[in-house]
């Protein structure tokens, strides 16, 4: 009662269970587990241990029918853990064309999107947002409930407790902001001007002396409200958890 597509391969010791959906051309290798209720997409490489799809860890989850989401192209290294969602979501979800490297761990109800990439070992807690084009970095701790935003870039080790806003570098402890993901955006085709202009809203909002609010009043006066300079006043204005 599984349905499996074309030229799918699974590997020696795999469980599939039913309620399963595996895209075409997906490679499952050795000793993987996907358990009812997951689907993944076409194209993607499930390495040796990986555990997909089991109970959440949250206490009030009552065996609801709640399911596992992994689009197409994504990489799974050895021992990843994805777990499905409860009752909050109803699902975990992982985008296209990311990486997940080896013992990372993604809780219920998270939602990663695209191109992200988790390096080793790195633990996500439950009902956390990944935007697009992510790098955290090996060995870190995702608090539940916390954002990313797009283009950042976290360094590994580091203990990630507040959202990160888009476009940013982030480390040292306690986690802060260490300037502006220039190298990311430049690899990602984002012209001169747009990087400038991220530049002087993060020194606006984080070397002016000014408070939260004060900063983005002046970004909304001095500088020109383009996609991105929108992005970083609406992720910061719509923070639950505050900004690093």
């Amino acid at each position: 009662r599984a349905h499996i597509g074309k030229n799918v391969e699974i590997g020696p010791f795999c469980i599939v269970e039913d309620n399963v959906i595996i895209g075409d051309e997906t490679n499952i290798r050795s000793h993987v587990i996907i358990k009812s209720g997951t689907s993944i997409g076409q194209n993607c490489d499930i390495y040796s241990g990986a555990i997909l799809g089991e109970q959440p860890q949250d206490l009030k989850y009552n065996n609801e029918n709640t399911t596992l989401e992994i689009g197409d192209n994504n990489i799974i290294r050895e021992y990843c853990t994805l777990h499905r969602g409860t009752t909050d979501r109803k699902k975990t979800k992982i985008g296209n064309n990311c990486m997940l490297m080896a013992y990372s761990h993604v809780a219920h109800d998270t939602i990663i999107n695209n191109n992200v990439i988790l390096s080793n070992s790195v633990q996500v807690g439950g009902h956390v947002d990944i935007e697009d084009n992510v790098i955290v970095g090996g060995s870190t701790p995702i608090h539940q409930f916390c954002r990313l935003g797009e283009y950042s870039f976290i360094g590994g080790g580091y203990r990630i407790v507040q959202d990160i806003p888009p476009y940013i570098k982030a480390m040292r402890e306690p986690l802060k902001y260490a300037g502006i993901n220039s190298v990311g955006l430049s690899r990602n085709n984002f012209d001169n001007e747009i990087i400038s202009c991220i530049k002087k809203a993060y020194r606006i909002i984080y070397r002016s002396g000014y408070n939260f609010s004060q900063a983005l009043e002046k970004i909304k006066d001095s500088l020109p409200i383009n996609k991105e300079i929108k992005n970083i006043i609406n992720f910061i204005e719509n923070s639950s958890r505050g900004i690093i």
